[in-house]
């Protein structure tokens, strides 16, 4: 696949699991774009005047919040030469993929991440994270009938509580390089 467009990389993982830190350094690295579910759910959510927390709640009533997020990450994900970061992004992308990959980590370490990386209190990260999760888990297999706890889609699952970041990286990176070089 990657030859013909050139490759596309799809990374996927809950909240605080790194997903956004590997997929941004695997497309400098390889000289691709990156592009974020997130990004495009953010736009959406300037474009209709709304916070996120508000198309969050929208989407969970409205499909065509999601069908359009997905739209936006496919055509993305056809022009080739991307890492694509985001929760469902290895289903959307999963009939050009090149490469899925699923980084996860504990709860708890995801949840500490997102309190650092968002300045806030350990116990109101860990109650927005389960909420958020929940309504994703219920959304996706409502819309799309996806367990998003079914890892089976995925080329490579990586636990990055067990490594420091260097280390999960160089896995990804190498995984990633050898697969794209089979491809070709």
């Amino acid at each position: 696949m990657a030859s013909r467009r050139g490759p596309v990389i799809a990374v996927s993982g809950p909240p605080g699991s790194g997903k956004t830190t590997y997929a941004r350094r695997l497309a400098e690295d390889l000289g691709l774009e990156f592009y974020s579910a997130g990004m495009f759910f953010r736009e959406l959510a300037k474009k209709r005047g709304l916070t996120l927390l508000e198309l969050n709640q929208l989407a969970a009533k409205d499909p065509s919040i999601d069908l359009e997020i997905d739209r936006m990450t496919y055509e993305v994900g056809l022009r080739g030469n991307v890492v694509v970061e985001g929760h469902l992004v290895a289903w959307v992308l999963r009939d050009i993929a090149d490469v899925k990959i699923y980084v996860t980590a504990p709860l708890d370490v995801r949840v500490n991440r997102i309190a650092a990386r968002d300045g806030v209190d350990v116990s109101v990260a860990l109650r927005e994270t389960i909420e958020r999760e929940n309504v994703h888990r219920r959304r996706f297999l409502a819309y799309y009938g996806i367990d998003i706890n079914d890892l089976s889609i995925f080329d490579l699952v990586v636990d990055t509580s067990k490594l420091g970041i260097e280390e999960v990286y160089r896995v990804i990176r190498e995984f990633v390089t050898l697969v794209l070089s089979r491809s070709r």
